[in-house]
C-alpha cells in the first residue's frame, strides 16, 4: 500500500518539527533528566496548544476527536526531538477515559478529559503488580522488562503476568498530576508514587506506585478500554520510535559527512555507506507500516508497526554509537539522548517478542478482534 500523507498533516508536521527545534529539548531532557520539570512542562504546554494531545480525545470531551494517523504524525516529530515526559501514556490514559465513556461509565471522562486535552494535567498508566486485568484480557504495560513475552492462546494474544511485565512502575510519575492504574478490579486514581528509579534513559523515570487509591470505574468494560489504550500506546509508542531512529540517522550522516580519517571523509568509506543505508531502508520500511496501522488501528497491524518502528530506530542507534566512535558513549554528547531513548521505546508497551506474537496471531487469524 501506498501511503502519502496531505498537505494538510505535512504542514502539521512542519509546524511542530519547527516549533521544536527552536525550543532547545535537549536541556529539558537534561533537567526532565535531573528532575525540573519546569522546562518540560512549558515544551508540554506548546505542545497542548498546538492540539497533540488533543488528538486521543473525543469532541464531547473538548478534544480532536480519535485522529490516529494526524497523531502518529506528531509523535514522529516529538521523536524526532527526544521530548520528555509521559506523552505516551497520556495519550493512553485519554484513550482508555475516552472509551469508558463510549461505554456507559461518563464521569472519568467528563472529570479527567478537558484537563488532559488542554494539556493542564499530565497523566501516567501503569499496570498495578500482581493483577490480571478483567475478563482474561490482555491490558497496558510501561513494558518495563527486557524479557517479557507473550504467545498466541486460545484465540488471543496472552500477555505475561502483569507483574513481570510492567514490575508495577508508573513513568514519570512524579511529573504526573493524573496517575491512573488498571488491575483485575478495575480503573484507579492512584495515590502518589513512591522513590523515582533511574532508567536505561534518565529522562523516562521510573516510580512504583501502592496500592488503594480512588475507584473511578469497574467492570468488564474497563477491560475492553484497556485494549483499545494499548493499541494507541504501541502506535505512539512506534512513531516515537520512527522519529528517533531519523534523528539519529540524521545526525550520523552529518557527523561521518565531517569527520575525517586518512584524509578523507569517513562518509566516503563503502563500509560506512552501506551501513548508513540498511539504517535508512529499515526506518523507511517501518513508515509505511506505521500509518497503515494508524488507518486501521487493528491490534495486529498496531503491534507489527510497533516491533518494526523500534527494531529500527534500535538497529540505527546502534549504528549510529559505532559511527560516533568513542564520542557517542558520552552522556554529555546529545547521541546520547536519542540512543537511549530508542533503547528505551524498544521495549515500552510490549517488548519485540509480545509484539511479533500477536502480529503473527492476526496474520493466522487467531488475534484479537479489531479495537
Amino acid at each position: 500500500m501506498r501511503f502519502l500523507l496531505d498537505a494538510e498533516q505535512r504542514a502539521f508536521a512542519s509546524s511542530l518539527d519547527a516549533m521544536l527545534a527552536s525550543a532547545d529539548t535537549p536541556s529539558a531532557v537534561r533537567a526532565w533528566a535531573d528532575g525540573d520539570h519546569a522546562p518540560g512542562r512549558v515544551l508540554w504546554s506548546r505542545l497542548a496548544e498546538a492540539g497533540v494531545f488533543a488528538l486521543a480525545v473525543p469532541e464531547a470531551y473538548e478534544g480532536a476527536g480519535l485522529l490516529p494517523v494526524e497523531l502518529a504524525v506528531a509523535f514522529v516529530e516529538l521523536g524526532r526531538h527526544a521530548v520528555p515526559g509521559p506523552v505516551v501514556e497520556t495519550v493512553a490514559a485519554a484513550v482508555l477515559l475516552g472509551e469508558l465513556g463510549a461505554l456507559g461509565e461518563p464521569g472519568p471522562a467528563e472529570r479527567l478529559l478537558p484537563g488532559l486535552a488542554s494539556g493542564k494535567s499530565v497523566a501516567t498508566l501503569v499496570l498495578r503488580d500482581g493483577h490480571a486485568p478483567a475478563s482474561g484480557a490482555s491490558a497496558p504495560s510501561g513494558g518495563h522488562t527486557p524479557d517479557a513475552t507473550a504467545t498466541p492462546s486460545g484465540g488471543h494474544v496472552s500477555e505475561p503476568n502483569p507483574a513481570a511485565l510492567s514490575g508495577g512502575y508508573a513513568l514519570d510519575a512524579d511529573a504526573a498530576t493524573v496517575l491512573l492504574a488498571v488491575d483485575g478490579r478495575g480503573l484507579w486514581l492512584a495515590p502518589g508514587p513512591g522513590p523515582v528509579r533511574v532508567s536505561v534513559d534518565r529522562a523516562r523515570r521510573l516510580a512504583r506506585v501502592g496500592d488503594g487509591g480512588e475507584l473511578l470505574a469497574a467492570g468488564p468494560q474497563v477491560a475492553r478500554a484497556a485494549l483499545r489504550a494499548l493499541a494507541w500506546a504501541r502506535l505512539a509508542t512506534a512513531a516515537q520510535a520512527l522519529g528517533v531512529g531519523l534523528a539519529l540517522l540524521g545526525r550520523t550522516v552529518a557527523y561521518v559527512g565531517q569527520r575525517t580519517q586518512f584524509g578523507v571523509p569517513v562518509a566516503s568509506f563503502q563500509a560506512v555507506k552501506h551501513r548508513l543505508a540498511d539504517a535508512m531502508i529499515a526506518l523507511e520500511f517501518a513508515r509505511p507500516l506505521l500509518f497503515g496501522a494508524a488507518l486501521s488501528m487493528a491490534p495486529a497491524e498496531v503491534a507489527a508497526a510497533k516491533v518494526t518502528a523500534c527494531e529500527a530506530a534500535y538497529a540505527t542507534a546502534r549504528a549510529a554509537l559505532q559511527l560516533h566512535g568513542a564520542i557517542g558513549y558520552t552522556a554529555e554528547y546529545d547521541l546520547s539522548l536519542w540512543f537511549t531513548r530508542a533503547r528505551a521505546l524498544r521495549t515500552a508497551w510490549g517488548t519485540p517478542a509480545a509484539c511479533r506474537a500477536e502480529a503473527l496471531a492476526g496474520l493466522s487469524g487467531a488475534g484479537r478482534p479489531r479495537s
